[in-house]
C-alpha cells in the first residue's frame, strides 16, 4: 500500500522510493554547491593565469551570484505552474553547459559570461530541490530528509574549497570546472530516472504566470545586488551604486503594489504577514551573511599572507565542513524533539562564537591549523544546526501549492545573504590598500610584495579581523531574531497530524492536501 505524501496533491500514480529521489537530487546539489564554493580558493590561480584585474575578479565571484539571486524567486513561482521536474532538469542541463563553457574560457570576460550561464541553471536547481523533496516525503520523515539534504548542500558547499584547491593545483584554472562537468551529467541522468513526473493540479487548471511581477522582481534584485557590491561597478561610475539603491527602493514599492493586485502573484504577500515566516526569513538572511564568507576570509588570509597553495588553503577550511556534516545530520532528528526556536538560537550562538574566535586568531603570518580549526568547526556546526530546523519550519508552514513560492523566498533570501557576505568580505578586506597590494591580495601574492614598510600587509590583516567582527555582530542579531520565534511553531511530527495554517496566507488548501498520512 502506497503512503500518501504530506500536502501533495494526487498525481495519478504513486511516488516510488522518496529516498531514491533524494539520492538523485543530492548529486545535483553537490554539483551546484561544489562549484559555487570551490571558487573561493581557486580565485587567486584564476586571477593570475587569466591576468584578471580586481574588478574582473569581483565579477567572476559575484556575477554568478547576481544572476542566481535575481532568478530564484521567478523560478520558484514558475515551478508551481509548469511543474518542478521540468524546470529542475532544464536547470541541470543549463548549469552543466555553463560549467563546460567555463572550463573552456580563454579570457576573464568569457569566464564571467560562462559563470552567468551557470547562475541561470543553478537558480532553477536550488529553487526546486527542497520543494521536490517536500512533495515526495511523508511529513513524519520530512524533517529527517530535509536534514540530510541540508547536510549534502552544506557539506558540498564547504568541501568545495578542498576539491577546488586540489583540482586547481593539479589542472590549473580550469580544474574546478572540469571536475564539476561529469557530476552535472550524472545528476541529469539520475534525476531523469528517479524524479517523478510533473504533478497535475486538481481540476486540470493552470494558474497564469505573473510576468509583470517577474520582471519587477528580477530588476529589483539586480539593482539590489549592484547596490550592495560597489566592487563590480568599479571603473564604470562612482555614483552608480547610489542610483541602483534608489532604483531598488522604487522597484520594491512597485513590486509590492503589483503583487497585492494580482490574483495569482509571484509572491503571495500574505505569506510575509505571518510572523513566524517573516522571522524565519530574517534569521536565514542573518545566518547567510554572518557565516558564508568565513571560507573566503580564511582562504585569502592563508594564501595572501601565509603563502599557502590552493590545496593547503582548501584543507585548512575542512573543519567547517566537518562541523556542518555532524550537526546538520543530527538536526533532522532533533527537530522532532526540540522547538525551532531552541535549535536555531543555539545554532546562531555557536556560529557567533566560532566567528569571534576565528577573527582573533588572524595575524600577519600563517596561522597554525590547530589554532584556527576549532573555531572554523564551530562556525560550521552552528550553521548546520540552524539550517535544518529553519528550512523545515518554513516548508511545513507553507501550503502545498505555495511551497515553490516559499522555497523561492527562502532561497532568494539566503542567496542575497551569501552575496552580501561575499561583497562585505571583498570590500572590507581591501579597504585602504593601494592598487598593487589589492591585486596581490586577490591573486595570493601579497606576502611576496615589499609592503611591510608601508604597513599594507598589517592593514590587510586588520581588515580581515574587522570583517570577522562585523560578521559576528550580524550573527548575534540573527540569534536575537531566532529568540523571537514563537514557541507554537510545530515540529514535523506535530505538523503531520494537523492542518496547515491556512489562515496564514488567506487561501484554503486543496482538499487533497489537508492532512498527511500517519
Amino acid at each position: 500500500m502506497t503512503e500518501r505524501r504530506a500536502g501533495a496533491p494526487s498525481t495519478g500514480r504513486a511516488v516510488r522510493g522518496p529516498w531514491r529521489v533524494f539520492a538523485a537530487t543530492a548529486v545535483g546539489v553537490v554539483a551546484v554547491f561544489l562549484n559555487m564554493s570551490g571558487l573561493a580558493v581557486a580565485l587567486p590561480t584564476i586571477t593570475r593565469e587569466l591576468g584578471a584585474d580586481p574588478g574582473q575578479a569581483d565579477w567572476i565571484l559575484l556575477g554568478y551570484m547576481l544572476v542566481t539571486t535575481a532568478l530564484i524567486l521567478v523560478f520558484g513561482r514558475l515551478a508551481d505552474i509548469v511543474g518542478r521536474r521540468s524546470l529542475y532538469l532544464a536547470g541541470l542541463v543549463v548549469f552543466t553547459a555553463g560549467t563546460g563553457l567555463a572550463a573552456l574560457s580563454p579570457s576573464a570576460g568569457l569566464l564571467i559570461a560562462a559563470r552567468i550561464v551557470q547562475g541561470v541553471g543553478a537558480a532553477a536547481v536550488i529553487t526546486n530541490n527542497t520543494a521536490l523533496l517536500t512533495d515526495v516525503f511523508p511529513a513524519r520523515t520530512l524533517g529527517r530528509a530535509l536534514g540530510w539534504n541540508v547536510t549534502v548542500a552544506a557539506t558540498a558547499q564547504v568541501a568545495g574549497p578542498v576539491v577546488g584547491g586540489a583540482a586547481t593545483q593539479l589542472l590549473g584554472r580550469r580544474g574546478l570546472f572540469i571536475v564539476c562537468v561529469p557530476i552535472g551529467l550524472i545528476a541529469i541522468g539520475a534525476s531523469m530516472a528517479a524524479v517523478p513526473a510533473n504533478r497535475k493540479r486538481d481540476g486540470g487548471t493552470r494558474e497564469p504566470f505573473d510576468l509583470p511581477g517577474a520582471l519587477l522582481s528580477t530588476a529589483m534584485l539586480t539593482a539590489l545586488v549592484l547596490t550592495l557590491t560597489p566592487g563590480v561597478t568599479a571603473g564604470v561610475a562612482d555614483w552608480l551604486p547610489w542610483v541602483c539603491g534608489g532604483a531598488t527602493a522604487a522597484l520594491l514599492a512597485a513590486f509590492a503594489v503589483v503583487q497585492t493586485r494580482r490574483s495569482h502573484p509571484l509572491v503571495d504577500v500574505l505569506l510575509l504577514r505571518t510572523r513566524a515566516i517573516a522571522l524565519v526569513l530574517a534569521a536565514v538572511l542573518a545566518n547567510a551573511v554572518g557565516s558564508y564568507a568565513v571560507v573566503l576570509l580564511a582562504s585569502l588570509h592563508e594564501q595572501a599572507v601565509g603563502g599557502a597553495s590552493s590545496l593547503e588553503a582548501g584543507v585548512l577550511v575542512t573543519p567547517v565542513a566537518a562541523g556542518t556534516l555532524i550537526t546538520s545530520a543530527a538536526a533532522g532528528s532533533l527537530f522532532d524533539r526540540f522547538t525551532p526556536r531552541a535549535l536555531t538560537t543555539t545554532g546562531m550562538a555557536t556560529t557567533a562564537c566560532g566567528l569571534l574566535g576565528f577573527s582573533l586568531t588572524l595575524s600577519a603570518a600563517a596561522v597554525p591549523f590547530w589554532t584556527m580549526a576549532p573555531f572554523l568547526f564551530l562556525v560550521g556546526a552552528g550553521t548546520g544546526l540552524f539550517m535544518t530546523p529553519s528550512t523545515s519550519a518554513l516548508m511545513l508552514s507553507a501550503p502545498a501549492d505555495r511551497r515553490g513560492m516559499a522555497n523561492g523566498l527562502r532561497s532568494t533570501t539566503q542567496n542575497v545573504g551569501y552575496l552580501l557576505s561575499t561583497a562585505l568580505a571583498l570590500a572590507l578586506t581591501t579597504t585602504g590598500l593601494g592598487e598593487p597590494a589589492r591585486r596581490a591580495a586577490y591573486d595570493g601574492t601579497l606576502n611576496t610584495l615589499n609592503v611591510l614598510g608601508s604597513g599594507e600587509l598589517h592593514r590587510f590583516v586588520a581588515n580581515l579581523r574587522v570583517t570577522g567582527f562585523v560578521l559576528t555582530g550580524i550573527t548575534v542579531i540573527g540569534g536575537a531574531v531566532c529568540l523571537a520565534l514563537p514557541n507554537s511553531l510545530r515540529t514535523a511530527r506535530g505538523a503531520a497530524t494537523e492542518e496547515p495554517p491556512a489562515a496564514a496566507n488567506g487561501r484554503p488548501e486543496p482538499a487533497t492536501s489537508r492532512k498527511a498520512s500517519p
